[in-house]
Parts: structure tokens; sequence; C-alpha cells
């Protein structure tokens, strides 16, 4: 992956269509996601009909279930594979190797990812712009320095947090505002 701004999104993407890939059964059998805002429609079912037959080829351990699966996993799974059927090999061994990493971690790191990207979907497009933008800022910093950054927001107090994000809020509102923002203060910028 050529821009790591987008890592985030790329990985979550990744994962879905890996697991298929990999032959995953258990994607099949996880709940369904959250309910989606009260106002929205309920996410159209996808037959598997209205698959290409590339598709049903990268899904077919999920031919003979796919009508009992739950509208949006059909969705996630059908979006996964269009996207699975557009990477070069370079890219779906990147994958791969991402969704082996998943894996091997706990299921608690697993799901405090998931709650993450989660809100990381819920923020407007220019906050998700702006999270990318930090997250390439930091990868771009020397290893020390993102070590020390890392291990300052492992140490402080909800409460030093808290006021880092703050400052950090001010900070951007002052850019968004044209103003001239209130100089970095001590201690990292938040993770997201």
């Amino acid at each position: 992956m050529k821009n790591k701004s987008h890592c985030l999104r790329w990985w979550a993407l990744t994962a879905v269509v890996a697991m298929a890939a990999a032959g995953a059964p258990s994607l099949a059998q996880q709940p369904p996601s959250a309910p989606a805002a009260p106002m929205a429609a309920p996410p159209a079912a996808v037959t598997w009909s209205s698959l290409s037959p590339d598709q049903q080829r990268v899904l077919s351990q999920f031919g003979s279930q796919w009508n009992t699966l739950p509208p949006e996993r059909q969705q996630a799974l059908a979006h996964g594979s269009e996207r699975w059927l557009g990477m070069s090999d370079a890219q779906r061994d990147q994958a791969r190797e991402r969704f082996s990493h998943w894996r091997a971690l706990p299921p608690d790191q697993r799901q405090a990812l998931r709650s993450r990207w989660q809100k990381f979907q819920a923020l407007p497009p220019g906050e998700q712009a702006r999270v990318r933008e930090n997250y390439r800022r930091f990868q771009q910093l020397p290893p020390e320095r993102r070590e020390m950054l890392r291990q300052q927001w492992r140490n402080a107090t909800p409460a030093q947090r808290e006021q880092w994000v703050e400052r950090a809020r001010s900070h951007y509102q002052g850019h968004a505002a044209g103003g001239h923002p209130a100089p970095h203060a001590a201690g990292p910028p938040p993770r997201h």
C-alpha cells in the first residue's frame, strides 16, 4: 500500500476479504454488526445470483448459507470480494499477512481495534481526513520519538489525556477558523 494514511480503512476492508479467501468459517457465525442509526433504512440483502462468477468463487464457502447471512454481512462480503478481485498479487499478499497478524491478536485486542474503527467510521469526512493526516505525520516521526510519545500517553492520567485532547481540538479549530492556533502543549497528541 503506497499511502499510509489509508491504512486503517484498507486494513479493515481487506480483513473481511482475507477471511473469506483464507477460509475462515467463523465470519458467517459472527453476530451482525451494530444496528444502523434509527433513521437509516435497513440494509438490502444481496442475492447470491447478483454476484459475479468471480465473486462467487471468492465467497464460495458462504454459498450454501448465503441466504441465512444478515444483509449487512452480505453487503460487506460482496464489497470485500470486489476489493479483493481488484487487488494485485502483492496487495493480496499484504492483506493475507495483515489478517494473519489480526488473527494472532487476543480477542480483547481485536475488539478494542474494532471499537476504534467504528468510532473512526462515525466521524464526519473532514474529521476522518484529519485523523488520517495525523496518522501519516506520526508515522513519519523517528521511531524513538514515536515510542516516547506512546509511552507518555500510556503513563498519562485520564485527566492529562483529556487536557491533551482538548488542546489538540482547540489547535485544529484555530486552523479551521483561519486563526492562529495555540502553540503545541507538552505531551503527545491523542492516539486515534
